[in-house]
């Protein structure tokens, strides 16, 4: 017989099950307020007490959630000061971050970027939000890769996922943002060319400019 490493394969599911919540919390699937059942959610996701309680935990330590022993475990709520601290934060990491991928940017990073930057270019008339949202990500990905420096890279990441969930939040109440939003795309070919520059004040700056521009759109609607 096999040997199997019971604990890794827990560890598994409960980052699986982690993922799955963390994503429906920040597409609004699950919405700010909504109550969460364990039973509930073991049902749905076919996984056992353990790695949901394990997936809670990191979603209460992340923001996500709020547990209260006498009420039950909640998704978090959103407000102005949530939008104000988030997009502060991230736009001064973020920008940061861009610096240092135009001073460290290897050569077929820069044939990666220069990939991104053709399909940026080609992104023409309407777009669903999740494709520009996708592709949103593919470019601040990169950015936090070629950076090369995993605690920054985590960090940013986090903080992705947070104003990820205020933009899905705001498009509720504001649906025809999305075309604001495919102008904000179209900064992130400057920030990219001047990262294959080199140039690093000129992408910094840039970088600096599109998150600001995002809490911009978002603020007029939450």
């Amino acid at each position: 017989m096999f040997e199997v490493d019971y604990e890794a394969a827990e560890s598994t599911l409960a980052e699986r099950t982690y993922i799955r919540l963390r994503d429906d919390i920040i597409t609004t699937l699950l919405p700010p307020g909504t109550l969460l059942r364990e039973a509930e959610i073991m049902k749905r996701m076919e996984v056992g007490r353990t790695p949901v309680r394990e997936a809670i935990q990191r979603l209460q330590y992340d923001g996500f959630v709020v547990v209260s022993a006498r009420r039950g475990t909640f998704v978090s709520k959103i407000d102005i000061n949530d939008l104000t601290a988030v997009y502060e934060a991230r736009a001064r990491i973020e920008s940061w971050a861009t610096r240092l991928a135009a001073e460290r940017l290897r050569e077929f990073e820069r044939q990666e970027a220069r990939q991104l930057i053709d399909e940026l270019k080609q992104t023409t008339g309407p777009m669903a939000l999740d494709d520009i949202l996708a592709l949103d990500r593919r470019v601040h990905r990169f950015i936090y890769r070629v950076a090369k420096n995993p605690f920054l890279s985590a960090t940013l990441d986090h903080y992705h996922n947070l104003s990820l969930r205020i933009l899905y939040v705001a498009m509720k109440r504001f649906p025809t943002l999305v075309p604001r939003l495919e102008d904000v795309l179209h900064d992130q070919v400057l920030m990219l060319e001047a990262v294959c520059r080199g140039d690093s004040d000129e992408a910094e700056k840039i970088a600096m400019a599109h998150v600001m521009s995002f809490e911009s759109e978002v603020r007029k609607v939450i």
